[in-house]
């Protein structure tokens, strides 16, 4: 086995570990704590106003998302787009990072499907 297929390895077993690898492994939605949740609400409701109807609007949206996306997964997505958001070179390798760029497309694709039942 080369180098270059033991990294190739080593990376699976990563994202095997991570759960990046098995989408189809979907959390009950019972592992988001409750102030990830809260805090995803405000930004929702800032972004689509702070009326009763956004307020369920989001809360069915984090519900969704909870159920197609295990909780590390949500986090690894998170903080890879915040990171991602940063200016200069610094922010580069979040950028072009494939598994950043997965986790991330992970997210968008939870977060689509929530809006197209909750909004």
């Amino acid at each position: 086995m080369t180098m270059i297929d033991r990294v190739r390895a080593a990376g699976v077993a990563v994202l095997l570990a991570t759960g990046l690898a098995a989408p189809g492994l979907a959390a009950t939605g019972e592992d988001y704590p409750t102030n990830t949740r809260v805090d995803y609400v405000f930004a929702c409701m800032k972004a689509n106003g702070e009326t009763r109807d956004s307020l369920d609007r989001c809360s069915c949206s984090i519900d969704v998302i909870a159920t197609l996306l295990p909780y590390e997964r949500y986090v690894t997505a998170e903080t890879f787009m915040s990171m991602a958001q940063m200016a200069g070179e610094r922010a580069a390798p979040f950028r072009s990072n494939e598994q950043a760029q997965a986790a991330i497309d992970a997210l968008r694709r939870a977060q689509a499907e929530a809006e197209v039942r909750c909004f």
